[in-house]
């Protein structure tokens, strides 16, 4: 779901380059489940260990983060805290698409539609409590650190792009460009191709500017943030009917205050507007500082290899990585 405006919101492609030595804050949820739903066998079953334990997550965050590691690029994983109640109806309704790509995925078993099979399989992922804290002991083994949110995972890696903690946010959605982080990246825990069918496509990652976003769209943030609710939010899941992102952004401009904003719209909407402004003006975040724990390879292989019966040889391949990383960093303290 999300929020819809990416077809108004200037971009660039950003290369590895740009972020080397940089620290990016990345929404953990929104990485995570990006694994569980393309880490998969072509008919769409997740990786599993013997007992069916699913590890596609487990996966996506080693080799994924030991490439961008490798990249010099440092990394927090930000984990959403309590969810504000007004999300309650976008809940329902990701539950309700769970559910009909799972009856689909069912229909596709008994039509023995592998094609099938694999696209519906992700849409019905699920992230249980035991998948998050594995998920955070294996990010802190691999020297990434790990913040916990007080609410939104994304509203929280926008601040700590603005309290200059992190170089940048990482999320596939828009949320924290509307509450004001100054740089976020797309794309960036993605593959670098993506199958479409007309072949594979090289995916770049995006850059996307706060001040850039204001300047070309001509607004200030305020109107930022009205433009996301009448388009739609989690907070309030299709916005205000018959209105998509190029009218809203017509109708911001011309009105200018958000009471101005939705007095214009007031026949139409269904929801609090005021209740939702506020989350995202004086979003629920924590000002603690982090740090980055130390490499612990023994915690990994016990995760990985012992636990769950990932490939040593591989483990270990990648484990020369995050050696060669350890000592490039020894060598600049020493220096």
């Amino acid at each position: 779901m999300g929020l819809q405006i990416g077809e108004i919101v200037p971009r660039r492609d950003l290369s590895f380059d740009e972020l080397k030595g940089q620290i990016v804050a990345v929404d953990a949820f929104n990485a995570i489940y990006q694994f569980l739903s393309s880490v998969r066998q072509p008919d769409g079953t997740p990786l599993m260990d013997s007992k069916g334990r699913v590890t596609s997550h487990l996966s996506g965050l080693f080799y994924r983060n030991i490439s961008l590691l490798s990249q010099g690029i440092k990394l927090v994983y930000v984990f959403d805290g309590e969810y504000n109640p007004l999300k309650k109806r976008t809940h329902e309704k990701r539950q309700e698409a769970k559910d009909i790509a799972e009856e689909k995925y069912q229909a596709a078993i008994e039509e023995q539609d592998i094609e099938g099979m694999g696209k519906y399989a992700k849409g019905f992922s699920k992230l249980t409590k035991e998948m998050i804290e594995e998920s955070k002991e294996l990010l802190e083994a691999m020297g990434i650190a790990v913040f916990q949110a007080p609410g939104e995972g994304e509203m929280q890696c926008a601040e700590l792009v603005k309290s200059g903690q992190a170089y940048i946010a990482a999320s596939q959605d828009f949320d924290a460009i509307i509450v004001g982080a100054p740089r976020l990246v797309r794309n960036l825990t993605l593959s670098k191709t993506r199958k479409t069918p007309s072949g594979f496509v090289y995916i770049a990652p995006e850059l996307i500017e706060y001040q850039k976003v204001l300047n070309e769209m001509g607004v200030d943030s305020d109107q930022l943030i009205c433009l996301a609710i009448l388009v739609g939010t989690d907070f309030n899941p299709g916005g205000v009917h018959g209105i998509g992102p190029k009218k809203a952004l017509t109708l911001v401009r011309q009105k200018k205050f958000p009471v101005e904003i939705f007095k214009e719209v007031e026949h139409r909407l269904e929801f609090n507007w005021q209740e939702i402004f506020e989350i995202f003006k004086k979003p629920s975040v924590s000002r603690e500082k982090f740090a980055f724990p130390k490499i612990n390879e023994n915690k990994i292989k016990e995760i990985l290899v012992e636990r769950h019966e990932f490939s040593l040889d591989r483990v270990d391949k990648q484990l020369e990585k995050l050696h060669e990383l350890k000592k490039a960093s020894a060598q600049k303290k020493l220096f």
